[in-house]
């Protein structure tokens, strides 16, 4: 498409109504694709497990939409099937471990499960994962610390993949860089806070694009660096930028978060020698994994516990229903998806249904996948 023609201007395209496709139904088309293109069943269920997650907590971005990117990365040569996170040093509370661009969905979760024994075991272990493809929601990975009753922070870079400009700037320099952290609760669910440190993440322009509609102004910037709402900019040459998130705020933490995840985990950062124009996505992370009773704070969740009482009993301000602690909207859209399908867009599950054909599902099966 020529990149002046504006006939796939958001405004100018009515959205379509999204799909509402049954929980069990979707996960068991995500995990027969994967295990179509080579998967062991194992690593078919976790991808499947972690992309379904996603949606249901309202992560549409980091859903199934990302399929296609996946077959994509694959066909390339980049995303390798049925590998494991391999340990490059053990220091004991600080275990340092390359993802070999396995499926971030399986070396994320086996990093996270030696670093949730190794701090069951010391009270605290540092985990640093490098060359992983696409983990995917990192509350994924807190949620999974939190449910072993642990306390957890985690920083994450983009390697190699700019989509933001620097606070200042007018060109993408950066990525998406997500930061989060969850706090267990005993009988109740965790608090997780979980965001990318650009104003939208890329995954929701992509969404917005597929369906026709435009970002929340102050998101976007295009080639020229004057704003925009279309997110066309970040999907058709010449491409824009995506924001950072509060201005040099967010950026400063986007920059910790390549920092800390790209160069302290021994992978790299994202400069004018590693940028990659394939379709992969490589993540670095850093987490950190504690045991709330390795501190000597007996009140500790009864304290977290007044604090969002606190908060949550502010006044309202004018058109809001109620103050949501970190968590709450996830929960409250997973139980919504939960009971009445997951929505998927007309045109993301078009693709998802070529991504499939790709990879040598039949045309026949595919053909069955109809929802109306």
């Amino acid at each position: 498409m020529n990149p002046t023609d504006d006939t796939r201007t958001a405004s100018a395209i009515p959205p379509a109504p999204a799909l509402r496709i049954p929980v069990d139904r979707l996960h068991a088309i995500v995990r027969a694709i994967w295990e179509q293109a080579g998967s062991a069943p194992r690593e078919a269920e976790l991808v499947a497990d972690h992309l379904l997650a996603a949606n249901l907590s309202g992560h549409d971005s980091h859903g199934v939409g990302m399929i296609p990117r996946y077959v994509e990365s694959l066909r390339g040569g980049q995303l390798k099937l049925n590998l494991h996170a391999q340990v490059v040093r053990d220091a004991g509370a600080v275990l340092t471990l390359d993802g070999v661009k396995g499926f971030g969905q399986v070396v994320a979760y086996e990093a996270m499960e030696r670093g949730i024994e190794r701090a069951q075991k010391l009270g605290v272990c540092a985990v640093a994962l490098r060359g992983a493809h696409h983990i995917g929601r990192i509350g994924h990975w807190a949620e999974q610390c939190a449910r072993a009753g642990l306390v957890s922070f985690h920083f994450v870079n983009v390697a190699g993949d700019p989509l933001v400009a620097p606070f200042g700037g007018a060109d993408r320099r950066i990525g998406t860089n997500p930061f989060c952290a969850a706090f267990p609760r005993a009988g109740r669910p965790p608090l997780v806070l979980d965001f990318a440190t650009s104003t939208v993440a890329f995954g929701k322009a992509r969404v917005a694009y597929n369906m026709g509609k435009q970002v929340p102004a102050g998101a976007l910037i295009d080639h020229q660096g004057h704003a925009t709402r279309e997110p066309k900019v970040m999907l058709e040459a010449p491409f824009g930028s995506l924001t950072p998130f509060g201005g040099h705020k967010g950026f400063g933490l986007a920059a910790m978060c390549e920092i800390f995840a790209g160069a302290l985990s021994g992978g790299y950062t994202t400069h004018a020698d590693t940028v990659d124009h394939s379709r992969a996505i490589i993540n670095c992370m850093l987490s950190v994994i504690i045991d709330p009773a390795a501190f000597d704070a007996p009140n500790a969740e009864a304290e977290a516990d007044a604090f969002v009482e606190w908060v949550k009993a502010s006044p309202l301000a004018d058109g809001v229903e109620r103050i949501l602690a970190p968590g709450e909207p996830e929960r409250a859209t997973r139980a919504e998806r939960e009971a009445h399908g997951v929505p998927v867009d007309p045109a993301t599950w078009q693709q998802i249904c070529a991504a499939a054909a790709a990879v040598g599902v039949p045309a026949q099966q595919v053909e069955a996948w109809s929802f109306d």
